[in-house]
């Protein structure tokens, strides 16, 4: 996995964004930690699994139906299904030697 570090990527508020497979990070922020590499692979996992533009469709429409519910961006956000299996994942470096394919909708479907 590729990591670029940016003045302009993610936005302000966010260490890392995943933009079709390739990390991008804030470059004011200290160096990634395994966490976050892990939580970007996990992102990168689902990407491949949604063929790559149905991961950003899905993503902000989930992302906009859950504001809707929500009313609050942030909260939405840690909501996305997608967001929800890095979220839960991220601290384990073994999680994707067994992951099965899409499990990502088991997190969308319930509340773990």
């Amino acid at each position: 996995m590729r990591i670029v570090y940016s003045k302009f990527l993610p936005f302000k508020g966010f260490r890392a964004i995943n933009l079709f497979g390739i990390v991008f990070a804030r470059s004011e922020q200290p160096t990634l930690d395994a966490r976050i590499i892990n939580h970007e692979q996990i992102h990168t996992r689902q990407i491949i699994e949604t063929v790559v533009v149905f991961f950003y469709v899905w993503y902000i429409v989930e992302w906009l139906i859950r504001w809707a519910i929500y009313k609050d961006r942030d909260k939405a956000y840690r909501n996305i299904g997608f967001e929800r299996e890095a979220f839960c994942n991220d601290n384990n470096p073994d999680y994707l030697k067994t992951r099965k394919r899409f499990e990502f909708v088991s997190y969308i479907i319930t509340k773990r």
